[in-house]
């Protein structure tokens, strides 16, 4: 409980939907399920007389088993948007470390405590420093026979962005509706495209912009 309420609280100060109490729970689970199977130990085996054969390490197996579904309800979807992965990692990784605990391997229960708050607090620094791909929807309303999708790609090629045209639609007699995908790289710590979007609403005041990937998972 005390390796689950250490990597546990990463995942609760960044408001993650596995806090503090999940981790604790689901390590307990885990420690608690080796624990009775070493209590079982002594019972398993086949006798000449015995009914059937008591195989000890499914107790575990069954363990990892449910925390993939656990884990499987904490990883969302949301159009190209994927998050909760390093939260299913982290579910994982304490059932784990509750299963070395509760089997009486200590060392390699802390072992593995420690491993993990150094990929979930030092590598956090790495992580947002590493430039990923971002992708955004934008939406530009303009009067008919007055823009060309060229004029965007020309305009946001300096800054590093790259555009390209999806779809045209009429708004009215006199307006239509432009549709690109935009995409550049950008690691976390620079922040959101400010400056694109500066660019943008400075030519295209009528215009809408929306993230469909981000930097953080």
């Amino acid at each position: 409980m005390i390796a689950g309420g250490i990597i546990g609280f990463n995942r609760g100060v960044r408001g993650e939907a596995a806090g503090l109490r999940t981790t604790m729970l689901v390590g307990l689970a885990a420690s608690v399920a080796m624990i009775q199977a070493n209590i079982l130990l002594p019972v398993g085996g086949k006798t000449a007389d015995s009914f059937g054969v008591m195989d000890i390490m499914r107790l575990p197996l069954g363990v990892l088993t449910g925390v993939g579904f656990i884990g499987g309800g904490a990883i969302l979807r949301r159009g190209d948007l994927i998050i909760g992965v390093t939260t299913a990692a982290t579910l994982w990784l304490i059932t784990v470390v509750g299963l070395c605990f509760g089997g009486g391997q200590l060392g390699l229960g802390i072992a593995a405590t420690l491993l993990g708050v150094v990929t979930l607090w030092t590598l956090r620094w790495v992580d947002m420093h590493i430039a990923r791909e971002q992708r955004a929807m934008l939406e530009i309303r303009t009067e008919l026979g007055s823009f060309s999708p060229s004029q965007l790609t020309e305009l946001i090629a300096p800054l590093g962005y790259e555009a390209q045209f999806r779809r045209q639609q009429n708004d009215d007699r006199n307006y239509s509706i432009v549709c690109f995908d935009v995409g550049w790289r950008r690691s976390e710590v620079k922040g959101p495209p400010t400056d694109l979007l500066r660019l943008i609403n400075e030519h295209f005041p009528n215009s809408s912009f929306e993230m469909t990937t981000e930097a953080r998972h």
